[in-house]
């Protein structure tokens, strides 16, 4: 270890002592700028690693939060909190068995320890729970969940007096039936919402990966990018921009459902206006449209609460269908997260891209949905511990290589709702405002005309919703994030 002078010592204590006030504030960007200056100053503390770890944990940067506690571990293996962080980081990615290692080495060192014990027990279900699935999967004979949906068989009950599919069909009134019912908190009956899932599966099973949008050149064109279960400010959007429409269309640009605790609303109402203009309103998958990220982000706990396990299955296969990105007049690509991790990836290579599937950890798709840009030139790892940072020159040399004037892409909270980047070439859009009840940030959407295809931004605040708070059906696994 580096000898670090009295002057230092003390200096960097401060810094602490005032990231943890931003921390307590959930101000996490400034908390982590804060424990950075303490970790320059004095990087032989494993307590600034910890501290920034739990922050990164909280901004989504799980990579980065993951490198913080092995480095604080790295510095003193008996600090019992690098442990939890690093568990909270596996978690957050996926891997349960690693988390499950670390659980267990905080379990074995405080064997009396009540929280350590039932995150260990609880992590452990998660694990067996997973094996036992991978036991019984077989894939090349497993049947989707959707076909073995009867829908004949589903009665309506007499004192449903909610909306109806007319004929089996989504119909405009069907559709303003549905928002209504939806913001008087009341649920669809569930043969009428495996009716859309069934046929938006079908739809969607019949689209490429990347799908061509043509906009005529003086009409209008809104992209919208994250929603995250936000069915008021779903509302909201269309009380501005005017609803879905043959002359108002939409794209609306992954990370529809989790932590907001109004998924279930936003996905049917999504899922309606896709089947009932399905040439003038889009849908791209995001990293948010998978089974692991349901299972822990309250999505699939939701569909459980609301609906049905079984439901919750066929939402997957779904999800599974969805179109990877979306290239509006051949001059604008828009996707949810970003570029590549290797020069020379076309149009082309994309569309050929076999999407019906999870996300993978790494190749185009996984890209797509998972990356970020950055401001410093070539490539760096991922902050979130899955695809790539990419620099204004990857966003340069891809427009180039495809013939592109910019892209869109969404999945980063902005305190706009959105930023432009990239020399104006890599635009971020996000339209979740006042992200998790917390963040303060504002929503935004672009619209644009066919013609010159010029983004203008409009932002918006939160509005009110009932009081069901963010993550209220989110799995146990997320509980122990937080120790």
């Amino acid at each position: 270890m580096e000898t670090i002078s009295e002057e230092n010592v003390a200096k960097a204590e401060e810094f602490k002592n005032e990231a943890n006030d931003f921390f307590k504030n959930q101000k996490y960007d400034q908390a982590i700028e804060l424990y950075t200056e303490a970790i320059n100053l004095n990087p032989n503390i494993a307590i600034y690693y910890g501290n920034r770890s739990f922050a990164y944990l909280k901004t989504e940067c799980f990579g980065y939060a993951l490198q913080d506690a092995t480095k604080a571990l790295e510095l003193d293996k008996t600090y019992i909190k690098g442990y939890y962080r690093r568990a909270s980081a596996y978690m957050s990615l996926g891997k349960f068995k690693l988390a499950l290692k670390d659980y267990e080495t905080v379990y074995k060192t405080r064997p009396n320890d009540k929280d350590a014990k039932m995150k260990y027990t609880e992590c452990q279900k998660i694990v067996k729970v997973m094996l036992f699935q991978k036991a019984i999967a077989v894939d090349d004979e497993k049947k989707p969940v959707s076909d073995s949906i009867n829908l004949e068989a589903m009665d309506v009950e007499e004192d449903y007096s909610g909306p109806r599919l007319d004929d089996g069909e989504v119909t405009e009134t069907f559709m303003l039936a549905l928002m209504e019912h939806y913001k008087a908190q009341k649920k669809l009956h569930r043969k009428f919402a495996y009716k859309i899932l069934l046929d938006i599966k079908k739809y969607f099973s019949s689209q490429q990966s990347l799908v061509d949008v043509e906009i005529p050149e003086n009409s209008k064109f809104t992209v919208c990018g994250d929603i995250h279960g936000q069915f008021y400010d779903l509302m909201n959007i269309f009380e501005l921009n005017g609803l879905p429409s043959i002359d108002n269309p939409y794209l609306f640009n992954g990370d529809f459902v989790d932590r907001g605790s109004f998924s279930v609303e936003c996905i049917f109402v999504l899922f309606g206006f896709k089947l009932l203009y399905p040439d003038h309103f889009y849908m791209s998958r995001g990293n948010h449209e998978s089974a692991t990220m349901n299972q822990m982000y309250g999505f699939e706990g939701e569909v459980k609460s609301k609906y049905s396990g079984q439901m919750a299955e066929v939402f997957t296969e779904v999800y599974n269908w969805l179109p990877l990105c979306h290239c509006l007049n051949g001059r604008v690509l828009v996707m949810h997260g970003g570029l590549f991790s290797e020069d020379g990836v076309t149009l082309e290579d994309i569309r050929k891209t076999d999407r019906n599937r999870q996300p993978p950890e790494q190749g185009i798709m996984c890209d797509l949905l998972w990356s970020d840009p950055m401001p410093s030139m070539g490539r760096a790892p991922s902050k979130r511990g899955v695809g790539v940072q990419f620099g204004p020159d990857v966003t340069e040399s891809f427009l180039s290589v495809n013939n592109l004037d910019y892209i869109i892409r969404s999945h980063e909270v902005k305190p706009e709702g959105y930023e432009v980047a990239h020399n104006g070439k890599c635009i971020t859009v996000f339209s979740a405002p006042n992200y998790c009840d917390t963040m303060g940030n504002k929503g935004a959407f672009i619209t644009m005309t066919g013609g010159k295809m010029i983004p203008k931004y409009t932002t918006y605040e939160a509005v009110d919703h009932p009081p069901v708070k963010p993550m209220a059906y989110a799995n146990s696994i997320l509980s122990l994030l937080a120790g």
